[in-house]
């Protein structure tokens, strides 16, 4: 029995599970690129430990953290230090998920907005997604919590798009932020797969019989 869940009811981490392995059958999760959380109380989250595995969250895969580290924040994702200071900071998240879309994540090393052309994503993401550059990323972990609440605040946004590293957002419901970021990475696919179409062939020799 897992010590640091014995009290959460079971729908909450089956929730977690569920959306953890869609996410993780989508490649939005790697096999150790990700996290996910959940607020529990004002102080409280349980996240998943930096050893588990996204297509079986159970009860053993997920710890319990006070926003004060302790010995526990040694098991727990390395991500922890940015939930923490989310959930800190916003009161209305209730959810959090870092993930890498292979997608989001390539469209965004060459651009620094997305424009959405396909309709769900122009209509549920807007004209513009700004594209956010940590630009040294030997420094980012140390400043990651604060750049991505202050972006938090500045935008007015749930969500931050970054270039290279993935997307973060928080939400009070988590299939919409799960939904999010499957619009986030569609689009990009889509754009993707758009821009392969225009490359146009009509006068390429190797296709001369």
């Amino acid at each position: 029995m897992n010590i640091h869940t014995k009290n959460i009811d079971q729908y909450l981490i089956d929730k977690i599970s569920s959306i953890s392995l869609a996410m993780f059958r989508k490649s939005f999760f790697g096999i150790f690129h990700g996290s996910i959380s959940t607020r529990i109380s004002q102080n409280r989250f349980l996240i998943n430990k930096k050893d588990a595995i996204f297509d079986k969250i159970e009860n053993d895969s997920l710890i319990m953290l006070y926003d004060k580290e302790d010995y526990r924040w040694q098991e727990a994702s390395i991500d922890a230090f940015i939930h923490s200071n989310i959930y800190q900071n916003f009161t209305e998240a209730r959810f959090i998920i870092y993930s890498m879309p292979p997608y989001s994540i390539a469209y965004s090393l060459k651009h620094e907005v997305l424009l959405p052309k396909d309709y769900f994503g122009y209509r549920f993401l807007g004209k513009q997604v700004d594209i956010f550059d940590p630009k040294n990323y030997d420094s980012w972990y140390e400043r990651a919590d604060i750049d991505i609440s202050r972006y938090f605040k500045q935008s007015k946004k749930n969500f931050i798009f970054i270039k290279g590293y993935g997307i973060y957002g928080y939400h009070r419901d988590l299939y919409t932020l799960a939904k999010t970021i499957a619009l986030i990475e569609n689009s990009c696919k889509i754009l993707h797969l758009g821009g392969l179409l225009d490359c146009g062939y009509g006068n390429e020799m190797r296709f001369d019989i």
